[in-house]
């Protein structure tokens, strides 16, 4: 019979009931619970703070953006308006010289000759008004400076007062914006030629 080997000796030197096992060194600790969700919580609203900041940045930057493709956009649209507007000034003049040559027909000129610079003149004229040409309306209006320009007065005391009798040469505006004020005769009366009678004369002033 083989002497029993005896048991090898526990690392713990105290065995007692209070004894206290010793820790194994390649065992990571474990923190506490209440400690590692007190971390947590830190954590999360530290997180949450930062994506609020962050969120509120970013609309921000998203408004700036925003205004400005808007600012772009509005100086863009002006820039061409401005140049249509001078485009069609440029040409008011050629407009003036059609009208001038319809009014005044030579008889010694076919009348196919007309017919053609009627329909070339009604062309350029409705290409213009569809691009925002609108001729002011004088005739038989009452005069207004801001649109009429008077270069000859008729006292007239069967006209009402200020009555435009006569349109020397159009006026036009190019969507909102006055291109030319129409030249017109205006008619007067006595009483509003008297300079002590306070009316307001054609240059719109009382």
């Amino acid at each position: 019979m083989t002497k029993a080997e005896p048991f090898p000796e526990s690392p713990v030197n105290d065995v007692g009931p209070n004894a206290v096992p010793a820790l194994d060194p390649r065992v990571p600790s474990v923190p506490s619970p209440a400690a590692n969700v007190g971390d947590l919580t830190a954590t999360i609203q530290q997180l949450r703070a930062e994506n609020l900041r962050l969120y509120d940045r970013l609309l921000r930057k998203q408004g700036e953006l925003e205004n400005s493709r808007k600012r772009m956009q509005r100086e863009k649209e002006d820039f061409i308006e401005h140049a249509n507007a001078e485009l069609v000034r440029e040409l008011l003049p050629s407009l003036d010289a059609f009208e001038r040559a319809l009014r005044h027909r030579d008889q010694r000129v076919p009348d196919g000759f007309y017919e053609g610079m009627e329909l070339i003149y009604g062309g350029l004229l409705q290409v213009l008004e569809r691009a925002g040409l609108t001729r002011i309306e004088a005739l038989g209006q009452t005069f207004d400076p801001r649109l009429h320009q008077a270069v000859e007065i008729a006292e007239d005391e069967r006209r009402r007062d200020h009555e435009i009798v006569q349109e020397l040469l159009p006026g036009f505006k190019f969507r909102q914006q006055l291109l030319r004020p129409s030249m017109v005769k205006v008619a007067v009366t006595k009483r509003q030629n008297d300079p002590h009678s306070g009316s307001m004369d054609l240059r719109g002033r009382s």
